[in-house]
């Protein structure tokens, strides 16, 4: 589990042949040991290798289905998390690492002291996005300002922007999004 707190931007360094890849960041590799979890752009991914500076991470076909992390190039930021411990503070929300799909960043507007950025994504993910509710937008726990009945928007404050890879995306990219998990638990108890 995760909170959506991002806790610093890594730097690709390397795509591993089988599927994986290393992640430049002192700040995060010292926290992490190997088998524990990490959530990268709001992946949960299973650390393989550490160092002072990096770590590695595998990565299965399923992942890079489902994920924006098949597109990375070595040079590209990723947000970064690592895993939850009992008794921590929970800033954001209750993420699972478990990304539902991507979303199509359609527009990045200023307003007032907030940029505002409008994302377009399927019917399947956005059933379960509702004005106010919480989402996970690359592994950023976000509120969701509006939305319409294929898009959503998020105002993004200053600091959230200035230290998450929001800064870099631009019209057209994908966002990995995961949904508030309260909403499907509340589907599959309501359907039965």
């Amino acid at each position: 589990m995760f909170t959506g707190i991002i806790q610093d931007l890594g730097i690709i360094t390397s795509l591993r042949d089988g599927g994986g890849l290393a992640v430049q960041s002192a700040e995060i590799a010292a926290k992490l040991n190997i088998g524990e979890s990490v959530a990268v752009n709001g992946a949960c991914l299973t650390v393989v290798e550490v160092a002072a500076n990096y770590f590695s991470v595998d990565i299965v076909p399923e992942t890079f289905k489902r994920t924006n992390l098949g597109c990375v190039q070595c040079g590209d930021m990723v947000n970064l998390e690592t895993a939850l411990i009992m008794g921590d503070g929970l800033g954001g929300h209750l993420v699972q690492g478990h990304v539902d799909g991507l979303g199509t960043v359609k527009e990045v507007k200023i307003a007032e002291a907030s940029h505002v950025i409008l994302i377009e994504t399927d019917l399947a993910i956005m059933k379960y996005v509702v004005e106010k509710g919480f989402i996970a937008v690359d592994g950023i726990s976000l509120t969701v300002a509006a939305e319409s009945p294929t898009q959503f928007s998020i105002a993004v404050i200053p600091h959230t922007y200035e230290h998450t890879t929001l800064q870099f995306r631009s019209v057209g990219q994908t966002v990995n999004l995961e949904v508030d998990i309260l909403a499907k638990y509340v589907e599959r108890l309501s359907a039965r």
